[in-house]
């Protein structure tokens, strides 16, 4: 059941967000009270509060008593690190003084013994209102402030987010908790931690939040914010509330490319995409941060007058149909928008906790149609998904107790936000996600927009081709933790992730190149936050425009011009100092068509510049090193293959003894190279901060290699998920045809579906079938049974004012057609000409008849 067009209010243009924060900015700004600003700062502290602790009525639920047992043994084990605690140390381990995230996770543990001592419970616990333990933390609170703290001339050392996001959310949080006992034992303590956390806003202004500046961005902006929601409910601060909140609803705002607000390109875009650090996508780390940062607010503010929970509420519901529905399957988050995070050892199931306690949350501010949406919602993830969803994990005992409601509710149906079948171009971060029965295909891409990779912290140690049109195809059914995730990345080569063009050379990490997880070059510019780190180290963006695609209902394209990164252009440029190390990148121009049994990929202009040579790695799986692997093929001449090598492969079948795959090749000239390897290698690899596990895989890939100084050639493929040896066998009479195969065109025909399916790369006119279109583009055109001709145009550049393309054949009327789209006949066929100035890379579509 989708959500009702009311509840969609992701598509609030930023201005009338803006609007809306208007006069709460002005009351902040003028000291101007609401009706009771008094009565407003107290219910949020108690609905703080009932959040954090749960209430006794949430509480006195059996389905929380896990959540409650978790808080209390947390506390427990903090306590025990704080009694044998060294000199230096509140806890043992956390030497203080020059680690700043030693000095977060102290303000963390604090924070975790003083809820236990709040919690309230229907069994007895000697943590409950421990006044004793709680004078400990308020001693501790106090000591960490003097000694290690409160100086702001020795403190912001490390990383920026741990002193303006991270230590205040902990502290926050523990001043609202024990706000009684640090009155009477401290009463300064709040007032003097409040200042200290303005002072560290650095990146602020006036010891507050800066819109102007780019780290008070999309979810570090609600981070922010809602820290100082809190701390405005802990000293009944209206002012600082009002201001807070007005400074969050700017997340809300739909992020308009060509209009941008501050300059702001992080958030929600109206194709459901999401960006974080500029150029990131992130919907699958950051992304649910907002979200939850969120969802936090509407709990807090609900019952006062800062602002209307019930529409931020409603913003919050069409990110989820539009933003998170698309990128989660089955329960797992898709690696495609999980930056850096795709290095940690949590795993896809655990990723979309956070969103299952938002979409639970936010039911409880919903009603009819739209409420039952969100609780099928829900029970679809924990039905579909291959690790049992713990409610203890969530943050408050309240969620765990509304999450058992919807469990128990016989009228909950679990069902998914988005189709079956359904395909979901998010081009304003370069993503394409295409989901049928049995599957989902998610494909990653770049350009002069949107990063190649995302690098930092230690974190993503070889991420370089992860944009590069790197694919993940999820079968249904599978533990997809046993396919992906981390393991995926520690046992597969980073030259040969599926769908990438990769040179042939051994590159080496950041802390390799400098000894650092930073460049370090402070007279130079670079320095651990400074902007030339983004933009060269971290997450570096390609240097062509040329990615995106276009949808026709369920089927779509996608293309991707491959290309340096912005760092081999600065550096080849001069730009950059003599010792800062760049990687140049492969040439590729690529194609993929999402049907319904397959998805087709055509790449030309394949090879190498610089004459070295190059892998393109069709698709690599991993298994289990007991998995029967089984490798099982025909050749162009008929003859049958199996195992591993290289061969004139007409089709290959990989099965694992559970799922299986297949690969059709359709340029029938190349020989494919065949690969099943078992690899040792530690989690580590990827991850500095990984532990030393070993993980051990059997990797298959299936490719094509190309000798150093080999000429540029042309390849085409297609994957089958879930395909038997005789459905492989017929592709080699239809119903595919590869018409185009070029750095200028790429085109296919499907013959039983009525399709034609065309990206264009270069200036001109491109003729193809019934089709011609002028200069770069994609297209559809489907022939329906009823005498219909569906065409779908898009401009996957971004930078053309229109797209032109003629169908060749008889007048023809108009059916339908989207706004900008102009239809007349012309010599031979008809002209139809789509407005794409800023429509960023969206799809206009006219039916004719």
């Amino acid at each position: 059941m989708p959500l009702s067009r009311r509840a969609l209010l992701s598509t609030v243009p930023a201005a009338a967000l803006l609007a809306a924060a208007a006069p709460l900015r002005a009351r902040a700004a003028d000291g101007a009270p609401a009706a009771d600003p008094g009565s407003d700062a107290e219910r949020v502290a108690a609905n703080a509060l009932a959040d954090l602790t749960g209430t006794d009525e949430s509480n006195a639920r059996p389905e929380v008593a896990a959540k409650l047992a978790a808080v209390e043994d947390t506390a427990y084990s903090r306590l025990a690190a704080m009694d044998a605690a060294g000199s230096g140390e509140i806890f043992s381990g956390l030497a203080l003084g020059s680690d700043d995230a030693k000095l977060t996770t102290t303000c963390q543990y604090l924070y975790e013994i003083a809820l236990a001592t709040r919690t309230p419970g229907p069994a007895a616990s000697d943590l409950r209102d421990n006044a004793a333990v709680q004078r400990r933390v308020v001693d501790a609170l106090a000591t960490l402030h003097t000694a290690y703290y409160g100086d702001q001339s020795t403190g912001y050392y490390g990383n920026w987010f741990n002193w303006e996001i991270g230590i205040s959310q902990h502290v926050s949080r523990t001043l609202l908790l024990l706000a009684a006992q640090l009155a009477a034992a401290q009463p300064e303590l709040t007032a003097a931690y409040i200042a200290s956390m303005d002072g560290y806003l650095r990146n602020g202004k006036d010891g507050d939040v800066d819109l102007d500046s780019r780290f008070h961005t999309g979810a570090n902006l609600a981070d922010i914010t809602t820290n100082r929601i809190l701390q405005g409910a802990v000293t009944g601060d209206a002012a600082r509330i009002t201001k807070a909140v007005a400074d969050q609803l700017t997340v809300l705002a739909r992020i308009d490319p060509y209009h941008l607000s501050h300059g702001v390109t992080d958030g929600f875009y109206a194709d459901g995409s999401f960006l974080q650090h500029a150029s990131v996508a992130y919907t699958g780390s950051y992304g649910t941060g907002l979200l939850s940062r969120v969802t936090g607010t509407v709990k807090l503010l609900d019952g006062t007058d800062y602002a209307t929970p019930d529409e931020i509420a409603g913003v919050a519901r069409g990110w989820l149909s539009d933003a998170f529905a698309p990128v989660i399957y089955e329960g797992w988050m898709m690696e495609i928008v999980k930056g850096r995070g795709v290095s940690r050892t949590g795993t896809g199931y655990a990723d979309t906790a956070t969103v299952v306690e938002a979409v639970v949350d936010l039911s409880a501010y919903a009603e009819g149609d739209d409420a039952a949406a969100l609780r099928n919602y829900a029970a679809h993830i924990a039905a579909t998904a291959k690790a049992p969803l713990d409610p203890a994990a969530f943050a408050s005992p309240v969620t765990v107790a509304r999450y058992a409601d919807i469990a128990a509710d016989p009228a909950t149906v679990p069902r998914d936000l988005v189709p079956t079948s359904s395909t979901h171009a998010l081009n304003a971060m370069e993503r394409t996600v295409h989901r049928r029965p049995g599957y989902a295909f998610a494909l990653a891409r770049s350009s002069t927009r949107v990063s190649k990779y995302e690098y930092m912290s230690g974190e993503n140690l070889m991420p370089w081709f992860q944009g590069e049109g790197a694919h993940y195809l999820y079968l249904s059914g599978q533990d997809q933790s046993t396919a992906y995730g981390v393991d995926h990345y520690t046992a597969v080569s980073p030259y040969r992730l599926g769908g990438v063009t990769a040179p042939v050379e051994t590159r080496r990490t950041v802390p390799e190149l400098y000894g650092t997880q930073w460049y370090d070059n402070p007279d130079a510019g670079f320095t651990s936050s400074s902007e030339s780190q983004n933009t060269y180290v971290y997450f570096p963006r390609a240097t062509r425009p040329h990615s995106g695609g276009a949808v026709l209902g369920r089927f779509a394209t996608a293309a991707l011009v491959q290309s340096d990164d912005a760092a081999y252009a600065a550096a080849r440029a001069g730009e950059l100092p003599a010792d800062f190390v760049a990687y140049r990148g492969a040439d590729a121009t690529k194609s993929w068509f999402l049907l319904d049994d397959e998805i087709v990929v055509l790449a030309a202009g394949v090879g190498d510049g610089a004459g070295r040579g190059t892998t393109t790695t069709v698709d690599t799986r991993i298994a289990a090193p007991d998995a029967a692997v089984s490798l099982t093929g025909r050749l162009r001449d008929g003859r049958r293959f199996s195992g591993t090598g290289t061969a004139p492969l007409a089709w290959l079948r990989y099965g694992d003894g559970t799922h299986a795959l297949g690969y059709v090749f359709l340029d029938g000239t190349h020989r494919p190279t065949v690969r099943l390897d078992t690899v040792t290698r530690s989690r580590r690899a990827v991850r500095a901060a990984n532990p030393d596990t070993a993980v051990t895989k059997q990797v298959f890939s299936v490719g094509h290699e190309q000798a150093p100084g080999a000429r540029h050639i042309a390849l085409a493929h297609a994957l089958v998920p879930h395909a038997d040896e005789k459905r492989l066998r017929r592709y080699a009479h239809g119903p595919l045809a590869v018409l185009a195969n070029s750095p200028r065109m790429q085109a296919i025909r499907h013959r039983t579906l009525g399709l034609l399916a065309v990206n264009t790369f270069a200036h001109g006119t491109h003729r193809v079938g019934e089709l011609a279109l002028e200069g770069p583009a994609s297209a559809l055109v489907r022939t329906g049974g009823d005498g219909t001709v569906t065409l779908a145009l898009s401009d996957p550049t971004t930078q053309r004012a229109t797209v032109t393309a003629v169908l060749r054949g008889r007048a023809r009327r108009v059916v339908a057609a989207d706004d900008g789209v102009r239809v007349r006949g012309t010599a031979g066929g008809v002209r139809v000409e789509a407005t794409t100035h800023q429509t960023y890379g969206a799809t206009l579509t006219v039916t004719l008849r």
